[in-house]
């Protein structure tokens, strides 16, 4: 109970009869408005200086920053906008994601390909999917024809398994191409590109 005592006085005489020092705040701006741009920690890239920066963030300052030029070390995307505190707002209606740039601004369709941008990201990944798929079972089918051991059950499904995949290929290449060709050549739809 003394300790409890001798502890609640000294941090009452700290906190009443010291100056506050220690824990008085500023009144003023820290920075003067002349004493030079001021930096963000980190930008919407990933971006954090002293740290190198990500491998995607050059694809991803052309998607969030179209405007701003040259490579991550100029920290053109870490500036504050000194009027409003701000740092450099990203492209509206853009998102970067491990899919890569997406349109998010589909509420409306105010600006051109952004739908587009979408389903062509959706379409990609599917398509990967299957491709993906497909190279699995191919791997699979070839596994089984090698350890059947003559065995003629085993052999047919596996050749079986090897035919669906060269056919599941087949398809997904002749759709990726059925879909660029009716978006981008006929339709002439805004955001889809040519390639698969």
């Amino acid at each position: 109970m003394r300790k409890f005592l001798l502890i609640s006085l000294f941090v009452g005489y700290f906190f009443l009869f010291s100056n506050n020092t220690v824990f008085a705040q500023p009144t003023g701006p820290t920075t003067s408005p002349t004493s030079g741009p001021r930096f963000a920690a980190c930008d919407l890239c990933g971006y954090c200086p002293p740290n190198p920066a990500p491998g995607n963030w050059e694809s991803c300052r052309q998607c969030l920053y179209p405007n701003v030029a040259g490579p991550a070390t100029t920290d053109t995307t870490l500036l504050i906008d000194p009027g409003t505190s701000q740092p450099l707002p990203a492209q509206k209606g853009r998102m970067y994601t491990m899919l890569g740039c997406i349109a998010t601004d589909l509420g409306s369709f105010q600006s051109e390909g952004a739908a587009a941008s979408v389903v062509q990201t959706i379409l990609n990944l599917i398509f990967s999917i299957t491709g993906g798929a497909a190279l699995i079972a191919l791997i699979y089918g070839a596994f089984l024809v090698l350890t059947s051991q003559a065995e003629p059950e085993k052999l047919n499904q596996g050749k079986r398994i090897i035919f669906g995949a060269i056919v599941g290929v087949i398809f997904a290449l002749g759709s990726v191409f059925l879909v660029n060709l009716l978006a981008s050549g006929i339709l002439k739809i805004p955001g889809f590109s040519g390639s698969p």
